[in-house]
């Protein structure tokens, strides 16, 4: 059972707000140049004020790259600080646990993750710097992905058996069989609850997620306020999940779409994995009437791919998209799931097939 307590962690948030402001008041003297500070300590590691500057750029440069007004750069810089620590305890526990990802297993991601944009490794590197990024932390940046990834099928297969007999019934589920032509375009907000949290954690997140409706329902912009309060990978494009026909969606988010209008946001609504917020950014298809003519279906399909192999027999991949599976009924991301453990060359994508024909 993942333990997330932080046995020594010290939070400079008292700094946060000014931060990248000097002191106005009393200038330092001209030979004391501050190189970099300590934000906080999570265990025996530390994160840099550099290293937080540096995350925070990144995601106002995803933010703005899809015309999403990046929130303030206090309240960004405190998130990604957040899920800087999140992310130390997690790794710090895969260590523990001789979770790893040897250079082998890396460069065949890199090599997958190449081939998904039409590039050769020397291509995709050389794009990695151009956008003024490093191919060292690049890498290592991969390699800490796929090792969270591994984490968290982990801690969920731990828990999780499902009979062939459940298989059966949620294949037969006659829900399921609904009109596959009607699509729904959410965006999420994710307050997620850490396990083990106790009631005083429950109550702040709650009233965080509750802040965070009512600031939607003054009119601030859905992306805006996703990027600012959501602990979601999708944060940073505004928590937008894309097209959906209902039987892809998480089943919470399922109830909950054909219940709202066009820009239309549900109430908080809770699940294992925290607490959640939807806003329905549009519907298409369905059977809204008779039509002319002989009618084609398109499917706009996405998959994740496990191939079996000496060391990956039939059961253990069947075991892990079984896993995988149970995450995206409980709210994860199919298209984060997709990049980080498809082995087909559409991981870069999210799982995308694109739009396909009968047969």
């Amino acid at each position: 059972m993942l333990n997330k307590s932080i046995l020594a962690l010290l939070l400079v948030l008292s700094c946060l707000p000014g931060m990248s402001v000097a002191q106005s008041q009393a200038p330092a003297p001209a030979d004391i140049v501050e190189v970099d500070r300590i934000v906080a300590v999570v265990n025996n590691e530390v994160i840099t004020l550099h290293e937080l500057h540096l995350r925070t750029a990144e995601a106002i440069a995803q933010l703005r790259s899809r015309n999403i007004t990046p929130p303030s750069r206090e309240d960004l810089e405190r998130q990604q600080l957040e899920r800087m620590i999140m992310e130390k305890v997690q790794l710090q526990y895969a260590a523990e646990n001789q979770l790893r990802v040897d250079d082998r297993l890396l460069e065949a991601s890199l090599v997958r993750v190449a081939e998904s944009n039409r590039m050769d490794v020397a291509q995709l590197r050389a794009a990695i710097e151009r956008d003024g990024m490093q191919w060292s932390r690049f890498r290592e940046d991969i390699r800490k992905q796929i090792v969270l990834s591994r984490l968290r099928d982990r801690e969920v297969e731990s828990r999780v058996v499902v009979t062939e007999g459940e298989i059966d019934n949620y294949i037969a589920n006659p829900e399921r069989k609904a009109d596959q032509n009607e699509e729904y375009n959410l965006s999420h907000i994710l307050l997620r609850v850490p396990e083990g949290a106790g009631p005083d954690e429950l109550i702040r997140l709650k009233a965080r997620a509750d802040a965070a409706l009512e600031q939607i329902r003054k009119g601030e912009d859905f992306a805006r306020v996703a990027a600012s309060y959501s602990d979601a990978q999708d944060a940073v494009s505004g928590g937008s999940l894309g097209w959906r026909p209902l039987d892809r969606l998480p089943t919470l988010f399922a109830q909950a779409a054909p219940r709202l209008k066009q820009g239309e946001v549900s109430e908080v609504m809770r699940s294992p994995a925290g607490f959640h917020i939807v806003q329905l950014a549009g519907k298409r298809g369905g059977t809204g009437g008779e039509s002319d003519g002989a009618r084609v279906t398109q499917t706009m399909a996405r998959h994740i791919l496990i191939k079996t192999s000496e060391v990956v027999n039939d059961a253990e991949a069947r075991r892990r998209l079984v896993g995988l599976k149970e995450r995206i009924v409980n709210g994860g991301d199919f298209a984060e799931l997709a990049r980080t453990n498809s082995q087909d060359m559409s991981a870069a994508k999210g799982g995308e097939l694109g739009w396909l024909y009968p047969g």
